[in-house]
C-alpha cells in the first residue's frame, strides 16, 4: 500500500486491475494511503459548495433514485424557477456564512433558452454584488447555452455521470450515457470546469464503480462529487439494500487512487453518515456539499465549518 501511493505521489496512474485488488485492503491501509495521496497532492485546501433548489419537480426523465421525475409518487415539491430576488438574498446568505461556491439547480431534461436567459439574469444579478463563485446544474445544455452561462459569470457546470456506462441503462432510459459525455464535453469546449460524479448504492457493483471512477479520469474531472443514495419513498429504489458506511467510505478512498488530484466531494447522503461524514474527511475526501440539498437534508454550513476546522482543513 505504501509503495502504491508513493508511485500515485511521483505521478504513477493505476489501472482497473489494480483498483479492483484495493477492494481487498485493509480499510485502515486504504484510507492512510489515501490520506497521503490528498495531502501529497491536494494539500490542505477543502472545497465547500452549496446549492439551491432553484426549479423542482416534474421532470420529464425516469432515473429511478430521483424523488423529481414525474414518472413516481413522491409528493416532492413542485414549483417554477425562482425568482431573481430569492436567489440573490439566498447566495448572499450563504456568502455570509463562509461558502465560497454556490449552485443553481434545475430539474428537467435540460433548461429550456428562455430558462437559461432567466438563470443568466440571476447569476449577472449574484455576481453584482457578490464575490461567491458560481456554479450551474441545468440538464443535458447545449455549448451556446454554455456559453451564456460562462459570460454570466458561472465557471463550473455539474452533471453527474450517475454509475458506469454498462449499469447506466438500469437506472434511466430516457436519455443516454453518451448525452452525459457530449455535455460535459461541450460545457469544457465553452471554457467551464466541470463537476460530475455519482450516486453509490443504485445496486450497482464495485466494478461499476471503479469504471465510473476510470471514466471520470478520463474525461479530466476535477471535482467529482460521491453520493450514498438516501432512498426516496415512491421511487424505484426506495427498497434496495443499503450499503455500509464502510463500503462507501472504501470506494471514496480508492476514488482517490485512481483520481489522485481530484476534490473528492461528499455529497448527497451525508444524514445516513455519522457525523454526517467525518470519517470520509479522514479518508481522501477533501470537499463537501454543504447545508440542505434538492429533496433530502444535509449537514449545517455552520457545524460544516466548524468539522473542516477542527480536521486542520483550510476552506
Amino acid at each position: 500500500m505504501k509503495d502504491l501511493s508513493k508511485k500515485i505521489i511521483d505521478g504513477y496512474q493505476i489501472n482497473k486491475e489494480e483498483a479492483i485488488q484495493l477492494l481487498e485492503f485493509p480499510l485502515e491501509l486504504l484510507t492512510e494511503g489515501a490520506q497521503n495521496i490528498r495531502k501529497a497532492l491536494c494539500g490542505d485546501s477543502f472545497d465547500m459548495c452549496t446549492i439551491i433548489n432553484a426549479k423542482s419537480g416534474h421532470c420529464s426523465e425516469d432515473c429511478k433514485y430521483c424523488a423529481q421525475s414525474r414518472h413516481y409518487n413522491t409528493k416532492a415539491d413542485v414549483f417554477p424557477l425562482l425568482s431573481n430576488e430569492k436567489i440573490v438574498k439566498d447566495a448572499l446568505e450563504n456568502e455570509k456564512n463562509g461558502v465560497n461556491r454556490y449552485s443553481l439547480v434545475t430539474s428537467g431534461k435540460r433548461a429550456s433558452k428562455e430558462e437559461i436567459d432567466k438563470l443568466c439574469n440571476a447569476f449577472k444579478a449574484i455576481k453584482k454584488v457578490s464575490q461567491i463563485k458560481l456554479c450551474a446544474s441545468n440538464g443535458l445544455l447545449d455549448y451556446d447555452s454554455f456559453l451564456k452561462l460562462k459570460q454570466s459569470g458561472v465557471t463550473r457546470y455539474h452533471n453527474n455521470l450517475e454509475t458506469s456506462r454498462k449499469f447506466f441503462p438500469s437506472i434511466c432510459s430516457t436519455h443516454s450515457y453518451d448525452e452525459k459525455i457530449n455535455t460535459i464535453k461541450a460545457a469544457q469546449k465553452a471554457g467551464l470546469n466541470v463537476c460530475s460524479g455519482g450516486i453509490i448504492g443504485l445496486g450497482e457493483s464495485n466494478e461499476d464503480r471503479i469504471d465510473m471512477a476510470f471514466e471520470l479520469r478520463d474525461l479530466n474531472i476535477n471535482s467529482i462529487p460521491l453520493n450514498l443514495l438516501n432512498p426516496i419513498e415512491g421511487t424505484p429504489l426506495f427498497n434496495i439494500a443499503k450499503v455500509s458506511e464502510e463500503e462507501f467510505i472504501r470506494i471514496a478512498a480508492i476514488f482517490r487512487y485512481i483520481n489522485p488530484k481530484a476534490i473528492i466531494r461528499l455529497a448527497g447522503g451525508r444524514s445516513l453518515l455519522t457525523n454526517f461524514g467525518k470519517r470520509l474527511f479522514k479518508s481522501g475526501v477533501n470537499g463537501t456539499i454543504s447545508g440542505n440539498l434538492l429533496t433530502t437534508y444535509g449537514n449545517s454550513t455552520a457545524n460544516d465549518i466548524e468539522m473542516i476546522k477542527e480536521l486542520n482543513f483550510k476552506i
